[in-house]
């Protein structure tokens, strides 16, 4: 998206005295004839914040402050209460005050520049609309956005199509991230609807499961009882005659025959019972384990998302200094070899690292690199990473060796993405490990995965 879905606004206009007018020749009641100029005599200035269209200003204020910002800020200039107003009331009002162009939108410009003053030094050295892009790219590809935004937006060789294109990236950007939230959170409400109908499932089983023991006992209690009655009763009515005795006999014989028939019938019924409980509670064993693992994965997926976006956010001081992002800023000065992968990522870090102020040397694991090189590259490295998803397990074993063998740190990444490599450079911090304390193994077998 490189054009905007709105029209962009005319520059304002001079606004001249009546004798002025009288001297240019043109009327005072035509204001529509009056040539269009700029607001400011040196054209080589910085635009202002209320300058720029309107529809540039949600974007510029959504992306350069924060929240808590602006909740300092708006307040003062318009009649919204900081405690007890939304976030988009907020930021609405911060929109308006912008457009409108009074002191509010001086505070806002003014906060802006000693934000990103840094920023604007540096963009300061570009000459025409060509440069500019070249530091907007790379910028992004540094994850620099807020203050390339605005010194981009307001540099005095920014062009129509320059910010078309600025807005155009960091519009499609919002939607990447977006889109890859929402995603996540799907499959998170599709695991806890899960777990929650297997829970159901288990509950009915052992509630039906209940029930027949129940029934069980009692059949065999009647069934004891009416064995009690007719021995009672066989004892107390004992025929005289042989051959009734015979017949009382062979009837209590019946009697009990059919007796057991009903307990072995009862009892097989209870023994598949009982099995089909075990099966099921394997399955739900099985069922709970298989949701825990996901869980833990999505649980690794979004903290990698989270690093990767904190790496591509800068944080800054309270005073305005713009600083490095701290996730990244372990790796300056420090020589990491990366063995694995896949090129298209292994460029991507190469180029992540060296922006760190780091030295990242791959080696493909010998598919095109030869092995004999791997063992030579790993003396003098501060540390040793490889994707457990691409690399072979020959390469992983000479890897745990040599390591041991120079007491170089090696760690595995899940996958041979950024994100994973981002996640592992922010958990390896200093201050996040003195936080953590000592961290749990990794849960990868170097073998397996």
């Amino acid at each position: 998206m490189h054009t905007p879905p709105f029209r962009l606004a005319h520059p304002p206009r001079l606004k001249l005295s009546s004798d002025e007018l009288a001297g240019t020749g043109m009327r005072a009641a035509d204001p529509c004839c009056t040539p269009a100029k700029v607001s400011f005599s040196n054209a080589k200035r910085r635009a202002r914040l209320a300058e720029l269209d309107g529809q540039l200003h949600c974007s510029i204020i959504g992306t350069c402050l924060s929240t808590h910002e602006l909740r300092k800020l708006v307040p003062k200039f318009t009649g919204l209460d900081s405690r007890d107003a939304s976030d988009l009331e907020i930021h609405h009002s911060a929109v308006e005050l912008a457009i409108d162009g009074g002191a509010g939108a001086k505070a806002l410009h003014k906060l802006l520049d000693e934000r990103y003053a840094g920023a604007i030094r540096r963009f300061d050295k570009a000459a025409d609309g060509v440069d500019l892009l070249k530091l907007w790219d790379e910028a992004l590809s540094n994850g620099d956005i807020p203050p390339a935004y605005w010194a981009l937006m307001t540099h005095p060789c920014a062009s129509l199509h320059v910010r078309q294109k600025a807005f155009g990236e960091l519009h499609m950007l919002s939607h990447l991230v977006g889109a890859a939230n929402r995603a996540d959170i799907r499959r998170l409400v599709a695991l806890e609807t899960e777990n929650a109908e297997l829970k159901e499932k288990v509950e009915r089983q052992q509630r039906c499961l209940q029930e027949t023991s129940m029934q069980r006992d009692a059949s065999i209690a009647v069934l004891n009882e009416q064995i009690a009655q007719l021995t009672a009763l066989a004892t107390r009515q004992t025929p005289t005659d042989p051959t009734d005795l015979e017949t009382e006999i062979s009837r209590l014989r019946d009697r009990l025959a059919d007796a057991d028939q009903r307990v072995a019938l009862h009892t097989s019924r209870r023994e598949a019972a009982e099995q089909r409980a075990l099966q099921e509670q394997g399955a739900a064993l099985a069922l709970r384990k298989s949701r825990d693992q996901a869980l833990a994965l999505l649980k690794l997926v979004q903290s990698e998302c989270d690093a990767l976006e904190r790496a591509t956010v800068d944080a800054t001081h309270s005073d305005g200094a713009q600083m490095r992002q701290a996730s990244l800023d372990s790796l300056r000065g420090k020589r990491i070899v990366y063995v694995g992968g896949r090129p298209g990522s292994n460029a991507a870090l190469k180029r992540l690292v060296d922006a760190a102020g780091g030295d990242l040397m791959v080696h493909d694991g010998g598919v095109e690199d030869r092995k004999g090189l791997l063992a030579a590259a790993l003396p003098g490295a501060d540390m040793v990473v490889f994707p457990v998803d691409c690399v072979d397990h020959d390469s992983m074993n000479t890897l745990k060796r040599v390591c041991e063998r120079h007491q170089i740190d090696y760690h595995p990444l899940r996958t041979a993405s950024v994100a994973s490599f981002v996640e592992l450079v922010d958990r390896l911090r200093p201050e996040h490990v003195a936080q953590l304390g000592n961290p749990p193994a990794s849960a990868f077998c170097l073998r397996h995965g």
